[in-house]
Formats: structure tokens, C-alpha cells, sequence
């Protein structure tokens, strides 16, 4: 994975100050809500007073629900009436939500997009390969995309540090070397192409006795010797702890994985178009690995609520 640019000196100012400004208030990722547009505001400062409502969805972990809150109130602050539903599932569940209009849009990941989504097995070298692809696939079938986000979030597979070092584990391939051993991840991995199957299929690991684990136990599952293996995302705040080894992925299982926001094209185009995408824009292009990782850690570790956290990035990038 290439390192992501940087998304200006006011984002950097944000991820320094994020974790000892943010309130501590409960974490509720489940509910839906809806937001109203803010009140005053010249008609150019508030291009959404007057849409109709959009509905945003996310998937079911902590990084969606950031992102989610992050578009919704960036959105709102410039007149758009936002109904947030988050936690919908995995990607095929929240992309048949988009399908059939139950929402109208949401964060997908572009690697994701092209193995998941559309069951492409096209390898993409390059970041901007892989989200050339997507968006061309989602045009095809009546989807307007955002440009992706400096971030880019890849699946991976980790083991306690000991563990590796006893084992001679620096790769994925070298996970042949085991007799056998147990894999936690969320159940959609075993059965993907950026997951256990491709690791199957690209590096021949067929040792692995899949253990299915809700996305935030499998931590939990390592470090209590449930498992020896898990599935994690490279954003993962807890790979900063030092106490985790992330194998590397030389053939590129995994994919490349940046963020774009998707919409329905009649959406888009009722809610004005480029007005209305140049708002998730600018959130996108705030979105450095730095930026991430920071917000991660605040809901995920130091329980704040999604909600407050991105409010203080928001408002701290000039956005609110």
C-alpha cells in the first residue's frame, strides 16, 4: 500500500487536537436518525435547501459509522435534509439496500466494489486503477461516485507478535508453514476473493480453520488464544498497541481500498449534482491515513460516540 498524500495542514491540526477535544458520550451506532438542514445562510452558502431528503446508509463497523456522521452533518450544515441508517451489514446487504432503494447512498471501498459488488477477479495494481474500475462499474449501472479518499483501508491478516516470531511469519504465504491454525474474522471473509478464498486460491493456504467472529471480538478472540489468526482492517487502531504483527500481502490478495461515496444518479441529480457531491468532496480530501486512524481510536478505543467525533473534525476543518 502506497503511502496516502496528506490532506492539508487543517486536517493535521484536527487529528492532533481530535482525541482531548471530543466529548465522551455513549456510543449508538445501531439507530437511524434524521438531521434537518441548519437554519440561516445565503441560498449559495445552503445549495440544499429546497432538495429532497437523502438517505445515507453505512456498513457495520466503526469506520462506516464515522464516515457516515462525517458526510450527514457536512451535508446538513450546507441545507440538505440527511436520514442516516447505520449499520445496515456487510457489503452485499447495505449495496442491495442502494439496489433497491432503501437508501440512497453510501461509503463503499474500491477494491470491495470490484470483488465484492460486481465479482470482477480483475487484479489493479495501482489506487488509481482500482478506482477508475469501480466507477466505471458503477456508472454502468446508474451510480454517480465521489473521488476516493487519500485513505485507503485494506483488509489484512494479524497474529500476536510472539506468535509470529515463533513461527517465522512475515507474509500471508508464510501461514503454510503452519500444520494448521485457527482464522477469526467476520463471517462474509471466508467465502471472498479478498478474503480466505483468495488466500486459498493465490497463496495455497489450506491449513486454516475458519472461526466466525463479529467484526469487534476478533481482537479479543487473538488475545485470549481462541484464535491465531485474524482478519483486520490496516486502519485498525489497535495495530498501534505493538502488540500485533501484520503479515504483508506481496500478490496483493487484499486489494486496494480507498473510500467513494455512491448514489443512485436520480438522486444525485434531484439533490443538484455537482453541488451537492462537491460537499462529500471536500470531506474526502480531508481524509488522510492520519486523519482516520484518529477518529478510529476515538470511537473504537476511548468510546466516544461517532457523532461527537466527527462534529470536532469538522468543525476544526472549517466545515461546520
Amino acid at each position: 500500500m502506497s503511502k496516502p498524500r496528506m490532506g492539508g495542514t487543517v486536517a493535521l491540526l484536527a487529528t492532533a487536537a481530535l482525541l482531548a477535544a471530543c466529548g465522551s458520550s455513549s456510543n449508538d451506532n445501531g439507530s437511524s436518525s434524521t438531521s434537518t438542514p441548519s437554519s440561516g445562510g445565503s441560498s449559495s452558502s445552503q445549495p440544499g435547501k429546497g432538495k429532497p431528503t437523502v438517505t445515507i446508509g453505512t456498513k457495520d463497523f466503526t469506520e462506516e459509522f464515522i464516515l457516515g456522521q462525517l458526510y450527514a452533518q457536512a451535508l446538513k450544515a450546507k441545507g440538505y435534509n440527511v436520514n442516516l441508517k447505520s449499520n445496515i451489514g456487510a457489503t452485499e446487504i447495505t449495496d442491495k439496500a442502494l439496489t433497491s432503494g432503501k437508501i440512497d447512498a453510501y461509503p463503499e471501498y474500491t477494491g470491495e466494489t470490484v470483488a465484492t459488488v460486481f465479482g470482477k477477479s480483475l487484479k489493479t495494481p495501482t489506487a488509481a486503477e482500482t478506482t477508475a474500475t469501480a466507477k466505471a462499474l458503477y456508472a454502468k449501472r446508474g451510480q454517480t461516485t465521489s473521488t476516493a479518499t487519500p485513505f485507503e483501508d485494506v483488509d489484512a491478516i494479524a497474529t500476536k507478535k510472539a506468535y509470529a516470531q515463533q513461527n517465522g511469519l512475515a507474509s500471508v504465504a508464510d501461514l503454510k508453514k503452519l500444520k494448521s491454525f485457527k482464522l477469526g474474522a467476520r463471517p462474509e471473509f471466508k467465502d471472498r476473493e479478498e478474503g480466505l478464498k483468495g488466500m486459498e486460491d493465490v497463496y495455497g493456504i489450506h491449513n486454516a480453520k475458519f472461526v466466525q467472529l463479529a467484526q469487534g471480538l476478533t481482537y479479543r478472540g487473538l488475545d485470549k488464544g481462541d484464535v491465531q489468526a485474524i482478519n483486520v482492517f490496516s486502519t485498525d487502531p489497535q495495530l498501534a498497541s505493538g502488540k500485533y504483527k501484520l503479515l504483508t500481502d506481496p500478490k496483493g490478495v487484499f486489494g486496494r481500498q480507498n473510500v467513494m461515496f455512491v448514489i443512485n444518479k436520480p438522486k444525485y441529480e434531484k439533490l443538484g449534482g455537482a453541488q451537492f457531491m462537491a460537499v462529500i468532496d471536500k470531506v474526502n480530501h480531508l481524509l488522510n491515513q492520519n486523519a482516520i486512524t484518529t477518529m478510529n481510536a476515538a470511537v473504537a478505543l476511548d468510546k466516544k460516540d461517532p457523532k461527537d467525533v466527527a462534529r470536532q473534525f469538522l468543525q476544526v476543518n472549517g466545515m461546520l
